[in-house]
């Protein structure tokens, strides 16, 4: 699929008109230097290319990586080279993972793991001939240029994921997700007749019915915001969040119920039928969450079935927390809407009590050894909050930090995570690896918030395999 890193490297040659493939490597005064360093970038190129394919967990948004930034890259190489006594190497970095890579990167995450890779193949070592491009993959000492592909050729370990420094499961997942596209394609291609389908018995109109009354019946009465408010005397960060909430379901629940009433009289002929009651019909039929709904929603990759309980559980959690008003427990994070607001709320109660500024103060992140059943009280300051996920990795609870995931385990759940705030110069820094949290699996514009987790590996490792914790999967 695409280009691996041999091909890359027999693809150098068009650097310039006028010259063989061979003349290139030879086209600088720093020979040696010019070539490692020239090796290491098209690897790079390649691995970037064709990170692509393992969908957000390669890169968070898709760029159009391409030849051209790799010769230029090179021009910029063989110029420098040649300007500088000593090879500049912070220079070249920040001018391939800035500028000409980084000119494509929109999101931080990314470029984070563009420099990571940079840091990792091009630094002085790689002239001692000590540095790996992969496990088992050296640079290779100065050869010329058919050295150069019968050493690839003999070298570089099968394509997998390890290659781009993603664990295996990163593949796992990636056939998983285009294998889903592929049947709900088929799925959403089959004949729209009414009849019933072939020996099923049931017909279309049937089987969206039977759905639309299931959820009608099941759905809770909208929460009542006065009663709700009359209950309180002071208003304190977190419930305002539960107000926030408690408003933002009933516009949903309210749409999901306003809408399927509306389709229910267009099926029994009360009303004509419309091309909106039409979309949620199909979306109904094929188990997708109707577009209206989701506008109104959270980010979700679920079908309307699973979506549906997802719904109930998450009126349930702010049904236990709006009948007295008092943090949970556990706070489940995934449920809200906005957990970013709960996580700023826990910086506000905090700063209000210890008198701190809110713009100097970050939140600390605690893994717990504990499950949400473990847990029986809030703590004193802070939250405790379940749910999450860990993506690209898994955390050891002996350890306390971050390990290698374990095969076919994609996403292992977490402990508690106790949350409370500090201020910024209190913070760790050594030993940390800044782990980015999203809502979903799609990563980039669910981005949440940064638990700083403790690790006994190089944060590197865990940016190449770009694990993030997840609210849902």
């Amino acid at each position: 699929m695409g280009m691996s890193p041999c091909h890359t490297l027999a693809a150098v040659h068009p650097l310039s008109v006028d010259r063989s493939s061979q003349d290139t490597l030879e086209m600088c005064s720093k020979e040696s230097e010019f070539k490692c360093i020239l090796f290491a970038l098209c690897y790079f190129h390649a691995v970037v290319a064709e990170r692509r394919k393992f969908g957000a967990q390669g890169w968070n948004r898709s760029y159009p990586f391409n030849n051209g930034d790799l010769t230029i890259s090179v021009s910029v190489l063989y110029n420098y080279l040649e300007a500088n006594s000593k090879v500049p190497w912070d220079d070249l970095r920040y001018l391939f993972g800035e500028i000409m890579y980084g000119g494509h990167i929109t999101d931080d995450w990314d470029r984070r793991l563009c420099k990571t890779y940079l840091m990792e193949y091009i630094r002085p070592e790689m002239l001692e001939g000590e540095l790996h491009l992969a496990p088992g993959f050296l640079i290779p000492s100065s050869l010329d240029y058919k050295g150069y592909q019968e050493y690839i050729d003999q070298m570089l370990p099968p394509e997998s994921p390890y290659l781009y420094g993603l664990h295996p499961n990163a593949e796992i997942g990636f056939l998983t997700v285009t294998s889903e596209k592929l049947f709900r394609t088929v799925l959403e291609m089959q004949p729209k007749e009414s009849d019933s389908g072939a020996g099923s018995g049931v017909s279309r109109e049937e089987k969206v019915k039977s759905s639309l009354d299931e959820i009608l019946e099941k759905l809770p009465e909208m929460f009542n915001m006065q009663e709700l408010m009359s209950k309180v005397e002071e208003r304190t960060p977190y419930i305002l969040i539960a107000f926030q909430e408690c408003e933002r379901m009933n516009i949903l629940t309210q749409e999901i119920r306003r809408s399927l009433k509306e389709l229910d009289l267009g099926l029994k002929g009360e009303l004509t039928i419309t091309s909106a009651m039409e979309d949620l019909f199909n979306s109904i039929f094929f188990d997708n969450v109707p577009e209206s709904w989701v506008k109104r929603a959270y980010p979700s990759l679920q079908g309307l079935g699973a979506w549906f309980a997802d719904l109930l559980l998450r009126i349930r959690e702010l049904e236990a927390w709006a009948a007295d008003l008092s943090l949970p427990s556990a706070v489940w994070l995934a449920g809200f809407f906005n957990p970013q607001s709960f996580l700023t709320a826990i910086m506000q109660s905090m700063a209000r009590k210890n008198e701190w500024p809110l713009d100097k103060m970050c939140l600390a992140v605690e893994v717990t050894k504990k499950c949400r059943e473990d847990m029986t009280s809030p703590p004193r300051e802070g939250a405790y909050v379940h749910g999450l996920y860990m993506e690209g990795a898994r955390w050891d609870m002996q350890t306390g930090s971050i390990a290698d995931a374990r095969l076919k385990e994609l996403t292992p759940p977490m402990p508690v995570i106790f949350i409370k705030a500090i201020p910024v110069d209190r913070q760790e820094t050594k030993n940390i690896y800044e782990c980015p949290v999203f809502k979903t699996r799609i990563r980039g514009p669910t981005y949440v918030w940064t638990f700083n987790l403790k690790t006994k590996e190089k944060p590197s490792k865990w940016i190449l395999a770009a694990v993030a914790l997840l609210l849902q999967i």
